[in-house]
C-alpha cells in the first residue's frame, strides 16, 4: 500500500488496540500523517509512537464524538497541525445491548443512534469544509456485517448500522459536487483482541481450545478463515486513495466470504 495516501492528513476517529490502530498504521505506511482521535488518551499516545516510527507526523486529540466542543477542537487541532484534511475515517462506534426488540431499553438504543448514526453525522458535518478545500477528498465509515443479517438480539444494533449506511449513501449524493467521496467498509468477524478473549471464553465454557472455536467459526467461511485487522485497514486505505477515485457511495463488505452482497 506504499504511496497511496503520500503526504495527505488522515484523521481516524474511534483509535484503539485493534481496526482503528490498524487503520492508523496502514495509513502511515501509505504515506500519510495522521490525526488520531479517541476517548482514552493512553491509546493515543500508543499508537502515535507507531506511526512516528513509520517516518509519518502523528497528532493526538481526546475527543468524544458526542460532543460538540470536544469535535470542534478536534477539526481546529487538525488545521492547526497540518493545515488542511484529506480523508475521514470514522471508526468510533458503540454496541447497544444485544436484546430483542421487544425486551431492549429504548433510552439503550437511543444512545446507540447518537453514537453510530448522530455522533458520526456530526463529526463528518464539521469536517466538510477542510475537506472539500483539500480537494479530491473522502469519508470512509466503518459499519458491521450486522447489516447481512438479521439474528435475534442485534436487531438495535442492526437498526444503528443500517441507519449509518443510509446516511452514508445519501451523503455522498449530496457532497460528491464538491469533491468529497463517501464509502463504506463493512467487515465480519474481525481477528483481533477482543474477538480473541472472547473465543478463549466461548472455548472455556464447552471445554474446547481458543483454536477449536476458531475453526469451527472459520469452517462456515468461503475462505476458511478468518479476517484479521490490517485486512480491513487495507479497503480502508483503498478507498481512501486515488485508486477510488470514481467509488462513491458504496459498500465493501471484508468478511473472508461469510456472506455475500
Amino acid at each position: 500500500m506504499t504511496g497511496l495516501l503520500d503526504d495527505k492528513v488522515v484523521v481516524v476517529s474511534g483509535i484503539g488496540p485493534g481496526l482503528g490502530r490498524s487503520i492508523a498504521l496502514r495509513a502511515a505506511a501509505a504515506g500519510a500523517d495522521v490525526v488520531l482521535a479517541a476517548r482514552t488518551e493512553s491509546r493515543l499516545a500508543e499508537v502515535a509512537k507507531e506511526v512516528t516510527a513509520l517516518g509519518r507526523r502523528a497528532v493526538t486529540v481526546r475527543a468524544d464524538i458526542r460532543s460538540d466542543e470536544e469535535t470542534t477542537a478536534l477539526v481546529e487541532t487538525t488545521l492547526s497541525a497540518f493545515g488542511r484534511a484529506d480523508v475521514l475515517v470514522n471508526n468510533a462506534f458503540a454496541i447497544p445491548p444485544l436484546a430483542d426488540f421487544a425486551d431492549v431499553d429504548l433510552k439503550d438504543v437511543r444512545r446507540g443512534l447518537e453514537t453510530n448514526v448522530l455522533g458520526t453525522l456530526a463529526l463528518t458535518r464539521k469536517f466538510l469544509p477542510a475537506l472539500e478545500s483539500a480537494g479530491e477528498a473522502s469519508v470512509v465509515m466503518i459499519n458491521s456485517a450486522v447489516l447481512r443479517h438479521s439474528r435475534r438480539t442485534f436487531g438495535p444494533y442492526k437498526m444503528a448500522k443500517a441507519s449509518l449506511l443510509a446516511m452514508s449513501q445519501s451523503l455522498a449524493t449530496e457532497v460528491g459536487p464538491r469533491g468529497i467521496r463517501v464509502n463504506t467498509v463493512a467487515p465480519g468477524y474481525i481477528w483481533a483482541p477482543n474477538l480473541q478473549w472472547y473465543f478463549s471464553y466461548l472455548g472455556e465454557q464447552r471445554g474446547i481450545t481458543q483454536q477449536d472455536v476458531y475453526d469451527e467459526t472459520a469452517a462456515e467461511l468461503d475462505l476458511r478463515r478468518l479476517p484479521e485487522p490490517d485486512e480491513i485497514a487495507d479497503a480502508v486505505v483503498f478507498l481512501a486513495s486515488p485508486m477510488a477515485r470514481a467509488i462513491t457511495g458504496q459498500c465493501l463488505d471484508v468478511n473472508c466470504g461469510e456472506w455475500h452482497h
